[in-house]
């Protein structure tokens, strides 16, 4: 009986103290459990806003680069869009007018039309109209039908080229400004490897340095390279509009020349038949 009442005291001593444990062991492991991090901290370590905020100073001059970049390719783009017009049918349509001496119709024509093929177009028929009605030679109305064309062309390409020396530069200062916070985060963990010499293991110290210090070379050729490509793309497209703007125009004086040359034409055999006639009349006479 004894024996039974001493292990049945021992049982209970035993659950007790478990039980007068059982707190502190609860509070131990809410002590040792990390608290949870929320989205907001998540997104600031992970990505490309941490990358962006690890990369250092250097990266926030190359995220303003970045956007304005994007922000000229989005404008030429609907630019470049609005221009997009069917120039050979304007081209065709404007020469036939013209091929049936109707000029005020194909000045009209492109003055209803959109595009720097229609601009160039109908600058030069308007010079064309108003020097053939002051009366003006072939020669004259040539030459300042040309310079009236290629002055107004100029305008055009410069209009057709806006902001496109921006995504040149930065094309260019992008790179070498990655470059830069490369240097400027490798000579910052060299010093740090330096004060911390015996503390940390040196390999891993600049490891993660000049991983963190090579952030900004990654992000400047990630905006430099788009840049240099669009800006080649816009200048290949404006350089075809270009090419479209000077047949249209050389195309537009031989007409104007045959155009001329036939009146001129038609004039001296007009001219010679009213002589004749009226010399015919005075020989009857």
């Amino acid at each position: 009986m004894e024996n039974k009442d001493l292990n049945t005291s021992d049982v209970n001593a035993s659950i007790d103290s478990n039980a007068s444990g059982a707190p502190g062991e609860e509070s131990v492991s809410k002590e040792e459990v990390p608290a949870e991090a929320t989205w907001l901290e998540g997104v600031m370590d992970e990505g490309a806003m941490g990358m962006l905020l690890d990369g250092g100073a250097f990266m926030w001059p190359l995220l303003i680069l970045a956007i304005i970049g994007l922000a000229v390719v989005i404008e030429r783009f609907r630019s470049l869009k609005m221009l997009d017009a069917d120039d050979d049918s304007l081209r065709r349509g404007v020469i036939d007018l013209l091929a049936e001496d109707k000029t005020e119709e194909a000045l009209e024509k492109c003055e209803n039309s959109r595009g720097p093929v229609a601009a160039v177009l109908a600058n030069g028929l308007r010079k064309y109209l108003v020097l053939q009605r002051l009366g003006h030679d072939q020669g004259q109305i040539e030459e300042q039908v040309v310079k009236s064309m290629e002055g107004y062309g100029v305008h055009i390409v410069s209009a057709l080229e806006r902001h496109l020396p921006i995504l040149a530069t930065i094309s260019s200062v992008a790179p070498m400004l990655g470059f830069l916070g490369t240097v400027a985060g490798m000579i910052e963990a060299f010093e740090d490897i330096v004060a911390k010499m015996g503390e940390v293991n040196i390999v891993e110290a600049a490891a993660s340095g000049i991983s963190v210090a090579l952030y900004t070379t990654a992000f400047g050729l990630i905006v430099g390279i788009p840049a240099y490509l669009f800006f080649n793309y816009f200048s290949s497209v404006i350089n075809s509009f270009v090419l479209q703007v000077e047949a249209s125009a050389a195309e537009l004086i031989e007409v104007v020349t045959v155009r001329m040359t036939l009146d001129r034409s038609e004039k001296e055999t007009t001219s010679k038949t009213k002589k004749r006639t009226a010399s015919t009349s005075k020989t009857k006479e």
